[in-house]
């Protein structure tokens, strides 16, 4: 049997995309703070390819830095995407918990945020010309943190891989009823907000008077 330590973990998942979520659901492995760290680091990867890309290949058209966006396509989605996982693979018998479901995906995003973070640095070497190099990394570690996201699917409900497909395909359905349900709620606060400032303003007003 494996007795690794976390950062063994990691790598041990990293590198057996297929048996290394299995041998961590049955070891109960996983940390919550290296998934918390991963999830911050992918915060810190869509801020660096979004702002401090070289000006050769990316310049970004907003002047003005806003935080928001960039912790929505980050924690925000993947808060949404554990959340309707879970919902989802509850209906449908799965056997992770959330906490599970949490690290399990953080650890599945580590390629993707890798070669996020090693493309913006080459950007600031690399020429024109060699942009292909660029993409060739990108788009390893955006296919290689698929693979392990559907194996850490796979692993953590105990499906096959039809009813894995299944599930993910309905997680995202469901993070997008979720988001639109946010927006809702979000603009329905706003609005009552502005409501009652105009009330305040107004009572205030009619008091100086």
């Amino acid at each position: 049997m494996l007795d690794l330590n976390q950062r063994q973990w990691v790598k041990h998942v990293l590198t057996h995309p297929f048996e290394g979520y299995e041998d961590m659901r049955w070891k109960k492995a996983g940390s919550l703070k290296i998934a918390f760290f991963v999830v911050f680091m992918l915060f810190v990867s869509q801020v660096a390819y979004n702002r401090l890309y070289g000006y050769q290949f990316y310049v970004p058209y907003d002047k003005i830095f806003n935080i928001v966006p960039y912790l929505v396509q980050s924690i925000i989605i993947f808060a949404v995407w554990v959340i309707g996982n879970w919902a989802v693979c509850t209906l449908l018998d799965g056997e992770g918990s959330m906490k599970n479901i949490c690290i399990y995906s953080a650890y599945a995003l580590i390629p993707y945020v890798a070669s996020s973070l090693i493309g913006t640095i080459l950007s600031h070497f690399l020429i024109r010309d060699e942009y292909i190099f660029i993409q060739v990394i990108e788009i390893l570690g955006l296919v290689w943190s698929v693979v392990l996201m559907l194996s850490a699917m796979k692993a953590v409900h105990q499906y096959s891989l039809t009813k894995t497909l299944a599930s993910v395909i309905l997680t995202i359905v469901a993070m997008l009823i979720i988001l639109f349900l946010a927006v809702l709620l979000l603009t329905l606060f706003q609005q009552i907000y502005v409501f009652a400032y105009s009330v305040y303003t107004e009572i205030a007003y009619r008091i100086k008077m």
